[in-house]
């Protein structure tokens, strides 16, 4: 599995530079996250037509194939969020095991070709629903089960790295 960075301190993204793939969310607004998502989506199936796709490259990593499965999921789930923060005040969203889903979808014997077309419609999906949020909704608040608290705009830009620094871990660029 990877290592993905201390969810309970989650402003780090927001804050700095990521040491790994360099997103650095002070150079996006969010009003430039729907186009972040829909190039990180055409990205995708490049990486699910290689021919090791499903090979984990050492014991702790994921595969290509398991990454862009967890891609597709944060899509549809952020999508999600995302409109449940548009609809409810202040929700807190319900809680999500990314490992455990991995394990429980078998990510890594999914069908790519599959995976491919998935990634380009939840990340189409989510793309459009960030692009139809009002001007004056991007202040409303939504929460984690942590406490990790975002604004519709933190919440766009804080996603951003996820799919962005996936790429970076299977060495693609959108």
């Amino acid at each position: 599995m990877p290592i993905i960075p201390d969810s309970k301190n989650w402003t780090w993204v927001l804050e700095r530079p990521c040491a790994e793939c360099g997103f650095d969310a002070a150079t996006i607004t969010e009003y430039e996250v729907a186009g972040i998502v829909r190039a990180n989506a055409a990205a995708w199936p490049a990486v699910l037509e290689r021919a090791d796709v499903a090979v984990r490259p050492d014991g702790s990593t994921w595969s290509g194939l398991e990454y862009a499965a967890h891609v597709r999921d944060v899509f549809r789930l952020y999508r999600s969020r995302l409109l449940l923060m548009l609809a409810k005040d202040d929700p807190m969203y319900p809680n999500w095991d990314q490992d455990e889903t991995a394990v429980v979808e078998r990510y890594n014997e999914l069908d790519p070709a599959i995976v491919a077309t998935e990634i380009i419609e939840a990340g189409s999906a989510l793309a459009d629903a960030f692009d139809a949020v009002p001007a004056d909704s991007w202040h409303r608040p939504g929460r984690r089960s942590d406490g990790a608290r975002f604004t519709v705009a933190s919440f766009a830009v804080y996603l951003a790295h996820d799919p962005t620094h996936h790429l970076w871990d299977v060495r693609a660029r959108p």
